[in-house]
């Protein structure tokens, strides 16, 4: 009996052991899907946050960007699956980005030069009101020509690694990778080329920076592109990722993105991305280990406390007044 009691003693710190590493194992998981969908709003928050940082303008038509983004992905899959069995994967995904960014940024140039333009010097609500038209515009569009159902892909990225109980998918890798990859090409553009500079002298001072021979208009809709082109590689990592897409992706993935860029610090690049993995690290953990139907409250009210103790967000600079 003495030895089987003994045996019962030992037996119970091991279990205590094991009961820890899966929680260990099940919190590490946590964190790779909230970096994963971090991932996705930091792309989208960085169109937010460059537009912003432009001419301090909140485009609320981005969030429908990133939609169209994943359904051009979509309509490139079905076609080329449809014309060119066996494609590989590599290639298709490259093509559903390469028009995918196309088809966005040709929409974001268009609604820059005809409804944001005109607008420029007007009172400041008139820009916002206009974009929220622009994101009615688009969502009723995807709707009208599209339809209303989900419209769902089999699985491009099929490949999955496991560690013990925690398990990485391939397409996890790419998302992180290709963020963290167009995070530091666009930090370099911004900061090291020509184009950055006119970026840069643009956000300062417009009239000064036409006064030294910056096309602010070239400037300004060329950044419209870029923030599209990231708008579009988010949507087709989306898309990749969950395997469906709706007309209805804009609206809460663009808030969720928007408070992204407002909570890292809107106007920096970093900061958006930082503020994207935050949010995608909240809801993935809240969602594990509390009520998932309060995700999107414990969201917004860590910004609010955020902005209540630091205004600029984590990264932000306070803006300077000219006279």
């Amino acid at each position: 009996m003495r030895k089987m009691g003994q045996t019962i003693q030992e037996m119970q710190p091991q279990r205590r052991t094991v009961s820890r590493g899966k929680q260990m194992d099940y919190f590490v998981q946590q964190l790779i899907n909230g970096l994963t969908l971090g991932s996705i709003y930091g792309l989208i928050a960085i169109g937010y946050t460059m537009v912003y940082g432009i001419i301090g303008m909140i485009n609320f038509a981005h969030g429908d960007i990133f939609m169209l983004g994943a359904f051009a992905a979509l309509i490139v899959f079905l076609v080329l699956t449809s014309f060119f069995a066996g494609i590989p994967v590599a290639i298709l995904l490259l093509v559903m980005l390469l028009v995918g960014m196309l088809v966005t940024g040709l929409w974001n140039w268009t609604i820059e030069r005809i409804a944001y333009r005109p607008l420029r010097g007007s009172f400041r609500l008139a820009p916002l009101i206009t974009a929220i038209g622009m994101s009615i515009t688009l969502s009723n569009f995807i709707q009208v020509t599209q339809g209303p159902r989900n419209k769902p892909i089999p699985q491009l990225v099929t490949d999955v690694y496991h560690f013990g109980d925690i398990t990485i998918a391939l397409k996890q890798i790419v998302i992180v990778v290709v963020t963290a990859v167009l995070l530091a090409a666009f930090w370099y553009i911004v900061n090291k080329t020509p184009l950055g500079r006119a970026q840069r002298a643009t956000e300062q001072d417009r009239k000064m920076a036409a006064l030294l021979g910056v096309d602010v208009d070239r400037t300004i809709s060329v950044t419209f592109i870029m923030g599209a082109a990231l708008a579009a590689v988010a949507g087709c990592m989306y898309l990749m990722y969950y395997g469906v897409t709706t007309f209805t992706d804009g609206f809460i993935p663009g808030v969720k993105a928007f408070t992204a860029a407002v909570l890292g610090g809107i106007g920096s690049l970093p900061g958006a991305v930082i503020g994207g993995l935050l949010i995608g690290l909240i809801e993935s953990l809240w969602s594990a280990y509390f009520s998932i139907e309060y995700k999107d409250v414990a969201t917004f009210a860590i910004l609010a406390i955020v902005l209540i103790f630091k205004p600029t967000g984590l990264l932000g600079r306070p803006e300077v007044e000219k006279v």
